[in-house]
C-alpha cells in the first residue's frame, strides 16, 4: 500500500513539475543588462510603444528583499491589441503585450513571453489567427533580437 501512495504522489509531483504554462523561453547570450537593453532597442526599432518597464527587483530592494534581476517590459500598438480586445474586452488583461527578462541559476539571463495565439484561444477570440500569428512572429523577432 506504501508503495502504491509513493507511486500516486511521485506521478502527481512529476505531471505538475512539468505543466506548460504557455511560456515561451529563450536563453540570452548576454548578460541581463544587455539583453534588457536589447530589447528595449528591438520593441523601439519596430517602431512600437514601450509602455512602462517593471523592475521586479527594484521593488524586492525597496522591500528589503532580495531578487535577482528581473523585469516586465510592457509594449505594443494600438493596432495590434486593439482588435483582440473588441472581440473579447477581458482579454485587456493581457494587453499590452509584455516581454520577461529574468537571471536565473548561475547568472544564466532569459526572456520569455506568451504568444498572442494562446491569449486568442484562452478568451475564446475567432478570427484573429493571420493576426495573432503576425504578432508571435514579431515577438518571437524580438526575442531573438535580445538573446542572440
Amino acid at each position: 500500500m506504501k508503495k502504491i501512495i509513493y507511486l500516486i504522489v511521485f506521478m502527481f509531483v512529476s505531471l505538475t513539475a512539468h505543466a506548460d504554462d504557455g511560456l515561451k523561453v529563450m536563453a540570452s547570450n548576454f548578460d541581463f543588462q544587455t539583453t534588457q537593453a536589447r530589447l528595449e532597442q528591438a520593441i523601439k526599432a519596430k517602431d512600437l510603444t514601450v509602455f512602462a518597464v517593471i523592475d521586479h527587483a527594484a521593488g524586492a530592494r525597496k522591500a528589503g528583499l532580495a531578487l535577482h534581476p528581473t523585469t516586465v517590459t510592457l509594449f505594443g500598438s494600438p493596432k495590434a491589441g486593439t482588435p483582440f480586445m473588441a472581440a473579447a474586452p477581458q482579454s485587456a488583461i493581457d494587453f499590452p503585450l509584455r516581454m520577461l527578462v529574468w537571471q536565473g541559476a548561475q547568472d544564466k539571463t532569459y526572456v520569455g513571453y506568451r504568444p498572442v495565439a494562446d491569449i486568442a484561444k484562452r478568451f475564446h477570440i475567432a478570427g484573429k489567427d493571420a493576426l495573432a500569428a503576425k504578432i508571435d512572429g514579431l515577438q518571437q523577432a524580438l526575442a531573438h533580437a535580445a538573446t542572440e
